[in-house]
């Protein structure tokens, strides 16, 4: 399929550019605040208008000549974004009037010689359409009046306007790319891993934590299979989240490890393992998510050893044991080392999750455990396994028909779990067992 026309959203902060997205992409996607500067990095949407698909960039807003780093980085995202889309929609603010940081910024969109589009946001009635004449000066074209906030308006006609001479295409192909979320605690150097396999400075890094608020998706093509990378912002513990953006921005990391195939918990190699890297680990085997540990930072620990891996190896499994079956690797976003490693374990961790298991197979291996190790008999009932079946995948999910129900104790299930590992692998995915009582069956 040809490659989707790219049209960026850009304007000055608090304009109301991430409303407008959301309002084309028809859900609360980009993170809406009153403060000026919420949205920091450029973030990707897939959307369709009159069945014409495209892909809409949400930027920072831009204040040009601003000295502050952050700032600095917001520029410098949407300048990239321009630079990448076929099509500028400029937003303004109609209840403000122009700005001098308006014209700056028409002044930089006539130089970048692309098609823009003049939208005037934040004219809700007709009184205030008389607002936007004012923006011809801006010689950007004809000024559309809109309310991004109530899609009305003009919010058609520009879309129609921006998207003429865009293809339909009827037949979608189903997407199969692998999705990779890049989770973890603030600051640990995800943003610097995104950047560093993508090679180039697409998310925002710096040494303030809480940098990446939103979770942004990146697409790349690694051994011919394709990848989505989802940076997500840090997850800090819920005391310390302060209700508001940050809050909105930690649910939105948490609803990506939901959405991908398979989580890289990154943990920092100079901090060593916290509570909160244990809660995330939680978030994602609860989610029934596969999972790769990346210890980042590798390269600042010093005096390394041949053993200085077994050691923290040794630490992993005491401090979180539930994550016996899950891959690590020693990575590091500064020099590159073993960072590819990423996609090969990713795809490996993929196929294990998607994994599935001929019914036969699977009671000759879930008969042998049960006759290698009988489950205790619990007030002279004993628990019968009649026939078990995998019944899903992502994460593999078996049931086991029995007798009785309340005679599968967790211990048990445990046991069956570690044979089913034994046999068939599904290393780097958790896996769920579930017990059916057969009906009509003496218990």
């Amino acid at each position: 399929m040809k490659r989707k026309p790219i049209i960026a959203i850009v304007g000055r902060p608090n304009v109301g550019k991430s409303t407008f997205v959301n309002r084309i992409v028809g859900r609360r996607q980009s993170i809406v605040d009153d403060l000026p500067g919420v949205t920091r990095d450029r973030i990707y949407f897939d959307c369709e208008w009159q069945n014409k698909p495209f892909t809409v960039i949400d930027t920072g807003g831009i204040i040009p000549g601003d000295e502050d780093e952050i700032m600095l980085s917001i520029f410098d995202q949407a300048r990239i974004a321009c630079d990448e889309a076929d099509r500028i929609i400029f937003i303004v603010d109609g209840m403000e009037g122009i700005t001098p940081v308006d014209e700056d910024i028409a002044n930089i969109l006539r130089r970048s010689n692309k098609p823009v589009f003049l939208a005037v946001n934040k004219t809700d009635s007709p009184s205030h359409f008389a607002n936007a004449a004012e923006f011809y000066s801006l010689s950007l074209g004809e000024p559309i009046p809109i309310s991004a906030l109530h899609g009305s308006g003009g919010v058609g006609d520009i879309l129609d306007m921006v998207t003429d001479g865009f293809e339909t295409d009827e037949a979608q192909q189903e997407n199969t790319d692998i999705k990779i979320a890049i989770v973890g605690r603030p600051n640990a150097g995800k943003s610097s891993i995104v950047n560093a396999l993508l090679g180039e400075n697409r998310v925002i890094v710096s040494n303030i934590s809480g940098t990446t608020r939103d979770s942004i998706d990146s697409k790349i093509n690694y051994k011919d299979t394709e990848f989505t990378i989802i940076d997500t912002a840090g997850i800090r513990k819920k005391s310390k989240v302060d209700w508001g953006v940050e809050k909105f921005a930690v649910d939105r990391a948490i609803r990506s490890i939901r959405e991908c195939d398979v989580a890289i918990l990154v943990i920092d190699a100079s901090e060593g393992i916290s509570d909160q890297d244990k809660k995330i680990a939680s978030v994602i085997t609860e989610a029934g998510k596969g999972m790769i540990v990346a210890i980042n930072k590798w390269d600042l620990i010093e005096n390394k050893q041949s053993n200085t891996i077994n050691k923290f190896d040794k630490i992993l499994a005491n401090e979180i044991p539930f994550l016996a079956y899950v891959q690590r690797i020693y990575i590091s976003a500064v020099t590159g080392q073993r960072l590819t490693q990423i996609f090969d374990k990713a795809k490996e961790v993929y196929a294990e999750c998607t994994k599935r298991v001929s019914t036969g197979l699977l009671n000759k291996i879930i008969n042998e455990a049960y006759a290698l190790n009988p489950p205790q008999t619990i007030k002279n009932k004993k628990l019968k396994i009649l026939y078990s079946t995998q019944v899903g995948a992502q994460p593999p999910t078996f049931v086991l028909f029995a007798n009785n129900s309340d005679l599968l104790k967790e211990h048990y299930k445990r046991y069956l779990e570690n044979k089913l590992r034994e046999a068939f692998g599904f290393m780097g995915t958790s896996i769920r067992i579930s017990v059916r009582e057969r009906q009509g069956k003496n218990k």
